[in-house]
């Protein structure tokens, strides 16, 4: 080896080392910086002359554990929706209240069973009846507080998501900034410089914080430019961000829904656009994230909590107003068929006509539910229309009397039925041979004002004055949003005698206990059937039980729900926390091991210097030798 080789291949021994040095340097000055990548010297050997090799430097490699990075995004998406899940779940659960407690909906109901119980023991008694308006007045005011508060979660998810997506707006763009500032190393290799390195760190966390936000998929190019895509497949960032939108909604009620068509939307949708003019709706698609668990509680949760307390709410109101009565047989001389003649004349739209019909060769009975619409754009109905799994529901326009009669013919004839009569008084037939009408009755809502009608029944509970009777319209069904415009009737606080008196010809007396009697059994004993859109129950499969056994029922669940959402926060949080350390252990930087290789660079850098202070005294003992 000449001297001449020796003392360049330690020439390059020394920049190698001090580029490493630098490196070493930078790692424990940044060991505590989030998302620093820990970085090594990319060197390769060359040939000196024909007896010695050296060393050159090509670029700087980062230590990335990819496969790592990759798990750690994924829960880092599992973290963001976990964690904002529980958040809001735990804020309804405080809507709710711990059952035991003080002020709770479970609370009221149990002052007003208990007022109402009190006024049965002493019907005169002003106190007592004055007990019971007070009573309605608490637990009314309690539905319409929790639904104020389930809008306002329901609100906050939506102003929750238009934030999210102004983020992700700035994080894309930025990632797509990195890219085109993104040069293949002239080098060779898959090293870069020190300062793509750089880039390539703060580009890992907008990803990663993008992350946070919505489920992604991310691939890599041979240059180092990713492509960021949805989980679902739709493409973000490239050379270009796409570009996220959101139609916020000013105001968010019990009637504001999300729907996929645009028409008939009334909340905001996050959208992609391209450059192109192109569009995608990601609404429903984004699976992950801070973004989904808005959508979900926006969509899903606060709307399944409200249906639980507008149920709860029209059961209550209607459980006292409603009053159903039997049909009058009718005898088949001089009729032409035996049947069941039943009076609609005080029907409101929602309310039903519910006949039983009998199959006259099977013996099969089957369930019919007539239900009154004043607003033909809403037909046909479905099934769902009553909380019965078992009947067949048909919506007949009673908007236009003289049509009544041709409408049912038209509905159920084909069904062996027969309609005769008016709209204010039906006949129902028999069909000889083919059915038999074995019950029919009709259920109606009295009006608030109607506070003497000579049955127990009373609009104890109106929706905001008016009567409620669960009416179906092009703006949606009356339950809807009930639990925050519940009120308690006028009429009954500016007279609370007439919780007692419900006849004046003749005039019920003051001490009669029927009316309260009634209202304490509809309230602790009778039993109802519940909509499966409450979460409780299913289709096929309503819950049925008291008032009192429903709300515990949907209290409890909020509960287990609650509890079980910060469960899953609390270990998707150690699973990120554990991935993170293990990410930091393979990518991060480790001070020991830093401090190691210092050394040896140190003593490596001591052996070149050696070297060209040897080879430089060979070359002055040749000079002087000549």
């Amino acid at each position: 080896m000449s001297l001449g080789d020796a003392l360049s291949i330690a020439m390059a021994g020394l920049r190698a080392n001090q580029a490493a040095m630098s490196l070493v340097s930078s790692n424990v000055a940044n060991a505590e910086t989030p998302g620093y990548v820990r970085k090594t010297v990319d060197q390769v050997t060359t040939n000196t002359g024909s007896t010695g090799s050296g060393v050159n430097v090509n670029g700087v490699n980062r230590e990335l554990d990819e496969f790592v990075q990759t798990q750690l995004r994924t829960e880092t998406s599992g973290a963001g929706y976990a964690s904002l899940k529980s958040d809001f779940l735990q804020q309804l659960q405080g809507l709710y209240g711990n059952p035991d407690s003080t002020g709770t909906l479970e609370d009221s109901f149990n002052a007003l069973t208990a007022a109402v119980q009190a006024l049965g023991t002493s019907p005169d008694s002003q106190s007592a009846r004055i007990g019971v308006i007070n009573a309605a007045q608490n637990i009314a005011g309690q539905l319409n507080a929790m639904s104020n508060g389930i809008q306002t979660l329901r609100g906050a998810a939506e102003t929750g998501i238009n934030d999210a997506v102004s983020t992700a707006n700035t994080l894309m763009k930025q990632i797509a900034d990195i890219n085109n500032k993104l040069q293949t190393n002239p080098l060779g290799g898959t090293s870069t410089d020190s300062s793509t390195a750089a880039l390539l760190d703060q580009r890992d966390q907008y990803i990663t914080k993008l992350s946070q936000l919505m489920d992604i998929r991310v691939t890599t190019n041979g240059a180092n430019q990713v492509t960021v895509f949805t989980g679902s497949g739709v493409q973000l960032v490239g050379n270009e961000a796409a570009t996220l939108s959101f139609n916020a909604q000013g105001t968010v009620t019990p009637s504001t829904t999300w729907n996929a068509d645009p028409s008939k939307s009334a909340l905001g949708s996050v959208k992609v656009s391209y450059s192109n003019g192109g569009s995608i709706d990601l609404t429903s698609s984004i699976k992950s994230g801070e973004i989904a668990a808005y959508i979900e509680v926006r969509d899903k949760t606060m709307v399944e909590a409200q249906n639980q307390l507008d149920q709860f709410a029209a059961t209550l109101s209607s459980s006292l107003s409603d009053q159903t009565t039997a049909g009058t047989t009718i005898t088949p001389a001089p009729a032409p068929q035996a049947g069941i003649n039943v009076d609609t004349s005080d029907m409101l739209a929602g309310n039903v006509i519910h006949v039983t019909v009998t199959d006259a060769t099977t013996g099969a009975q089957r369930n019919v539910s007539i239900v009154r619409v004043d607003d033909p754009s809403v037909l046909p109905l479905a099934n769902s229309a009553t909380n019965d799994p078992n009947d067949t529901v048909v919506g007949i326009d009673f908007s236009q009397p003289g049509t009544v009669i041709a409408q049912l013919n038209a509905a159920l004839n084909p069904s062996n039925l027969y309609f005769t009569g008016t709209s204010s008084s039906i006949n129902v037939l028999n069909n000889a041979g083919f059915s038999t009408v074995s019950a029919a009755s009709v259920t109606t809502t009295l009006s608030p004002t109607n506070l003497t009608s000579g049955g127990p029944e009373v609009a104890l509970f109106t929706d905001n004055g008016a009567a409620y009777s669960g009416a179906i319209s092009s703006s949606g069904s009356q339950i809807t949003g009930l639990a925050q415009r519940l009120s308690v009737n006028n009429g009954l606080v500016a007279d609370p005698s007439r919780l007692v008196v419900y006849n004046t010809a003749p005039l019920t007396a003051s001490g009669d206990s029927t009316r309260a009697d009634f209202l304490t059994k509809q309230l602790t004993k009778s039993t109802y059937s519940y909509s499966p859109r409450t979460g409780v129950g299913s289709t096929s499969a309503p819950f049925k039980g008291t008032l009192l056994s429903f709300m515990q029922q949907f209290t409890a669940q909020q509960g287990a729900a609650a509890q079980s959402a910060a469960q899953v926060s609390d270990g998707q949080t150690v699973v990120l926390n554990s991935l993170q350390q293990k990410y930091s252990t393979t990518s991060g930087v480790n001070m020991d091991e830093e401090m190691a290789h210092l050394l040896s660079l140190q003593n490596a850098y001591s052996a070149n210097a050696r070297v060209m202070s040897t080879v430089n005294q060979m070359y002055q003992t040749l000079t002087q030798a000549f």
